[in-house]
C-alpha cells in the first residue's frame, strides 16, 4: 500500500535509527498484545455505553467509531512511526513538523494523560477483588494495596520490555477466553430483538462519547516503543492492523452476548456488570473467571501504559528535550528514571475518581491528537520526498480529509467536558508552557546536563 510517483525518495538524515544490539527487540506477537493493552485490555469498562445509550447505539458505536477515530489514528501511527523509528514517537513527529517547543508540549500532554490513565488500573484491580477480600474496599489497607501493586508492576517494567510483551500475551489470552466460552454457552439464550432497543430521548451523550473515546484511543502509544521493535518498518504496521481487528472484536462480541442473552436493565450496566452476566449465563465458576480476567486485564494495561510512558521520557531525553539522566537505562535496557517518574505520578494521582480520570485524560489527549493531525499533514507537505517504509495511500488533500472526522469528534468531546475538568486541564497545559522555557534556561545556565544521542537522525536534515 502506498503512493508511487516520479519523486526520488531520500533518507531522513544520514544515520540509521538507534540500535541497542545487546538488548532483545520486541517481535510482532508481543507487540500486538502490547497495543491491545495500550488501547483496550478487553471489554471491561464498556458497560457504561449501554447504560448511557442502550444496546443498539452501544453496538453501533463500537462498529462505527473505529472508522472515525481508531483507523485514522492507527494509520498515522503506522506512517509516522516507521518514518521516525525511535522512542520519542509522537514527540519527534511534532518537533519535526512544528518545532521543539510544540514537540515538548506534545510530550508533556501525552505523558501526563498516560500517567493519569495508569492511575486508574490499580484502583480497578482492587475493585474487582474486593468482594473476595472485603478489607481492600477502603481505608488504609486499600492505600497500602495500591502502593504494593504499583511497586510489583513497576518492577515488571524494570525487568525488560520483552518480558512485559510476553506477559501481555499470557494475560491477553486469559482475559479473552472466558468471553469465548460465554458466547458458546449463550447461543440458545440469544434474542436478536434485544440488540435493536434504542431511545434517542434518553441518551447521556457525554458518558456515551467519553466511554467510546476512552476505550478506542491510545493507538499512537506504541510509537514511543518503535526504537525497541524488531524491524519496525514492517512489524509496526502489521501489528497495528492485527491489534485493530483484535480490539474491535474484543468489544463487539461481548456486548453482543451481554445485550442479546440477558433482559435489558440499563441501570445495571455499570463497571463490573459482565461478571453478573457471566453468572446468569454460565454460573458462579464463569463469574469467577470473568472477575479474574478483569483483574489481570488491569495489570496488563498498567504495564503496557507504563512502558510507553517511560520510553517516551527516554526518547525525549535522547533528543535533548529533557535532562540527560532521563536517558539512563537499567542493565535490562529499560528507562530507569522514566519508570520511577511514571510510577510516582501514578501514586500521586490515584486519589481521583474513575469518571474524573477518564474525563481529564480525554481532555489532555484531545489536545495532543490535534497536534498530531497537524504534524501529519505538515510533514506530508514539508518532506514529500522523504522515504516512508509505510505510507497511507492518500495525497495531501486526502490526508486532510481523513483528519476532519476525528478532529470534529475531538471538538465534541472537549465541548462536553465539565468546568472542573476544563480548569484542571487548562492548568496542566499552562504548566507545560512554562516548563519548557525553564528547562532551556537551566540548560543555558548549566544547572542540568542535556545531550542529544549521536545515533539519532537529524529530523531537519532535508530542509
Amino acid at each position: 500500500m502506498g503512493e508511487h510517483s516520479g519523486i526520488e525518495y531520500v533518507e531522513f538524515g544520514e544515520g540509521a535509527s538507534p540500535t541497542l544490539d545487546k538488548f532483545r527487540k520486541v517481535s510482532i506477537i508481543p507487540l500486538v498484545f502490547l497495543i491491545f493493552y495500550e488501547v483496550s485490555g478487553g471489554p471491561f469498562g464498556v458497560e457504561d455505553c449501554v447504560n448511557a445509550a442502550g444496546p443498539l447505539l452501544a453496538l453501533l458505536g463500537f462498529l462505527v467509531f473505529p472508522f472515525i477515530w481508531s483507523v485514522p489514528e492507527a494509520l498515522i501511527t503506522a506512517e509516522l512511526g516507521t518514518m521516525f523509528p525511535e522512542n520519542g514517537g509522537y514527540v519527534v513527529w511534532v518537533s519535526a513538523a512544528l518545532g521543539p517547543f510544540w514537540g515538548f508540549q506534545q510530550g508533556w500532554m501525552k505523558w501526563l494523560s498516560g500517567v493519569i490513565d495508569n492511575a486508574l488500573y490499580p484502583v480497578l484491580f482492587l475493585d474487582y477483588i474486593k468482594s473476595a477480600i472485603p478489607i481492600l474496599a477502603g481505608g488504609f489497607p486499600r492505600v497500602i494495596a495500591v502502593l504494593v501493586l504499583t511497586v510489583i508492576l513497576t518492577y515488571l517494567n524494570y525487568r525488560g520490555l520483552t518480558i512485559v510483551g510476553w506477559v501481555a500475551v499470557l494475560l491477553g489470552v486469559f482475559s479473552i477466553l472466558p468471553f469465548v466460552v460465554m458466547g458458546l454457552i449463550s447461543i440458545p439464550k440469544l434474542e436478536p430483538s434485544r440488540w435493536l432497543v434504542v431511545n434517542l430521548h434518553n441518551v447521556d451523550w457525554g458518558l456515551y462519547l467519553n466511554t467510546l473515546f476512552w476505550n478506542l484511543n491510545y493507538w499512537d502509544s506504541v510509537s514511543t516503543l518503535a526504537g525497541e521493535v524488531e524491524n519496525p518498518g514492517k512489524t509496526l504496521p502489521k501489528a497495528l492492523f492485527y491489534a485493530l481487528i483484535f480490539v474491535i472484536l474484543g468489544y463487539f462480541f461481548p456486548l453482543l452476548i451481554g445485550t442479546g442473552a440477558i433482559p435489558l436493565d440499563r441501570e445495571l450496566w455499570t463497571d463490573g456488570y459482565f461478571s453478573d452476566i457471566a453468572k446468569t449465563i454460565g454460573g458462579v465458576w464463569l463469574r469467577g473467571w470473568v472477575q479474574g480476567a478483569s483483574a489481570v486485564s488491569n495489570m496488563g494495561m498498567f504495564v503496557a501504559e507504563m512502558s510507553s510512558d517511560s520510553f517516551q521520557l527516554l526518547g525525549m531525553a535522547e533528543r535533548g528535550m529533557l535532562p540527560a539522566f532521563f536517558s539512563k537505562r537499567s542493565r535490562h535496557g529499560t528507562p530507569l528514571v522514566g519508570i520511577l517518574f511514571s510510577a510516582s505520578g501514578v501514586v500521586l494521582l490515584s486519589w481521583l475518581s474513575f469518571q474524573e480520570i477518564v474525563a481529564a485524560e480525554n481532555f489532555l489527549y484531545c489536545f495532543g491528537m490535534i497536534l498530531e493531525f497537524i504534524a501529519f499533514v505538515r510533514l506530508r507537505m514539508k518532506y514529500p520526498a522523504v522515504s516512508r517504509p509505510y505510507k497511507i495511500p492518500l495525497g495531501t488533500i486526502g490526508s486532510i480529509i481523513m483528519c476532519i472526522p476525528p478532529t470534529v469528534l475531538i471538538c465534541v468531546v472537549l465541548a462536553l467536558s465539565t468546568l472542573k475538568i476544563f480548569v484542571i486541564s487548562l492548568v496542566a497545559l499552562l504548566v507545560g508552557f512554562g516548563l519548557q522555557p525553564c528547562l532551556r534556561y537551566s540548560e543555558k545556565k548549566q544547572w542540568l546536563r542535556f545531550s542529544v544521542n549521536s545515533d539519532l537522525r537529524d529530523i531537519h536534515a532535508c530542509d
